[in-house]
């Protein structure tokens, strides 16, 4: 039996340790490995370094290399993040439902863990520990597999979690790291179905699509944002540029970040000058239509490709539009049903928006950077489904469970 087998079969029956955990338990061993994070921080730098190093002479891009990189302070909100997600309530055990049929047969309704997640994810380590809290509060285990580009800095957390749970006499094959970072074992593992009951890719599109062609196990998808914002011809204008300038630069390389934006050709040659004076500042690259471009040469032309990009970069594309059927519909044709939102002072064009435009999050008036879980009271998140079997949004606790009916009788049979 190959090593990833034996592992994964060690993580399976951890979950037996935590079917029986209570949430007293489960919270004072997230408080546990929050306080270990902190003192032991030194070691996840001194790891991070040496991936930040290693990035750096691979050419990796700026963005990608915020995503990757830790500090004290990204370390401690890691932390705080554990002792948020340790103060939520515990969604096992949970009652959703129940009735007494005819028969006299009682019937519950209630929620369980879904049993081993397993997460492929690229360059963030903060979703190391993320995954971690979230599946062990909804009493999952975890199997994680991050990217070559933060693997000394996931061993690192990896480290201090498993040293945490031997500290309070739990199995540490709750959580399991799959150190080798080949593509190959990555495809071995989305086969492993007899031990892993669901399978979160996060990262890019490239990434997604290569687990959902290749994976026996059921699938969630995540992450993928080409966020759209539109700029109705009622907008304020002022609102709409501070929107802008925050969806699309307060963090470039994150999912939830605005790459595309649409505007009405009424407001255009008003807010395309001043759109163009505060990007421009922020070294943005615009990406236009033709009539775009007419107004401003600033903006450079845009491809079809450009439409459906999710950059991750300091780039944008702008298309402009007769009307707000017309936004929705580009919106809808290239969207990753991640993200969107409309700028506007009228309340039906936002109703219609809100009603039409099919992405898990929908905004009026507002970022798209609050797309997370906890910007949404979440707590900490697994990631941002963007499809609609099971979870859609960000998923907290109680998206990483599953229901289970419970029958008492009292002999019963079936005529």
């Amino acid at each position: 039996m190959k090593e990833l087998e034996i592992n994964l079969q060690k993580t399976k029956e951890s979950t037996k340790t935590l079917n029986i955990m209570s949430s007293q338990e489960k919270n004072r061993i997230l408080k546990k490995v929050a306080h270990n994070l902190k003192t032991r921080k030194e070691e996840i730098l001194k790891a991070n370094q040496e991936d930040i190093k290693k990035a750096k002479e691979n050419g990796m891009k700026e963005s990608l290399i915020d995503r990757l990189k830790l500090d004290e302070k990204r370390i401690d909100q890691m932390a705080e993040g554990l002792i948020e997600v340790s103060k939520f309530a515990d969604p096992v055990g949970e009652i959703i439902e129940g009735k007494i049929l005819e028969n006299g047969l009682e019937i519950i309704k209630k929620r369980v863990p879904l049993g081993v997640v397993a997460m492929i994810y690229e360059s963030r380590p903060n979703v190391t520990v993320d995954a971690f809290g979230l599946c062990f509060k909804a009493g999952n285990a975890t199997v994680l597999k991050g990217g070559s580009d933060a693997i000394s800095t996931n061993i690192a957390i990896v480290t201090i979690i498993k040293d945490s749970l031997k500290e309070e006499n739990i199995s540490s094959d709750i959580i399991y790291l799959v150190e080798d970072t080949s593509r190959e074992t990555a495809k071995e593992l989305m086969k492993k179905h007899h031990y892993i009951d669901v399978l979160i890719p996060r990262g890019g599109s490239g990434l997604i699509k290569t687990v959902v062609e290749n994976s026996t196990i059921p699938v969630i998808e995540t992450g993928t944002g080409n966020c759209h914002i539109y700029v109705d011809e009622t907008a304020d204008i002022d609102m709409a540029v501070s929107i802008i300038e925050n969806a699309k630069t307060q963090r470039t390389g994150v999912c939830n970040a605005c790459e595309s934006l649409v505007i009405n050709k009424e407001i255009a040659e008003k807010i395309i000058p001043r759109l163009v004076k505060c990007l421009s500042k922020k070294q943005v690259e615009i990406r236009g239509d033709k009539m775009a471009c007419d107004i401003d040469s600033y903006i450079k032309q845009a491809t079809e490709e450009d439409w459906g990009e999710e950059y991750l970069d300091l780039i944008i594309s702008l298309k402009l539009v007769s009307n707000i059927e017309e936004a929705i519909d580009h919106i809808n044709k290239y969207s990753t049903n991640h993200s969107e939102s409309i700028i506007t002072t009228n309340y039906n064009h936002a109703q219609k928006f809100l009603a039409e435009v099919d992405s898990s999050c929908v905004y009026v008036n507002s970022s798209t950077r609050f797309t997370d879980g906890a910007e949404f009271g979440l707590g900490a998140e697994i990631g941002i489904s963007t499809q609609k079997l099971h979870a859609r949004g960000p998923m907290g606790l109680k998206e990483l469970t599953t229901t289970k009916y419970i029958i008492y009788g009292s002999g019963q049979i079936r005529k």
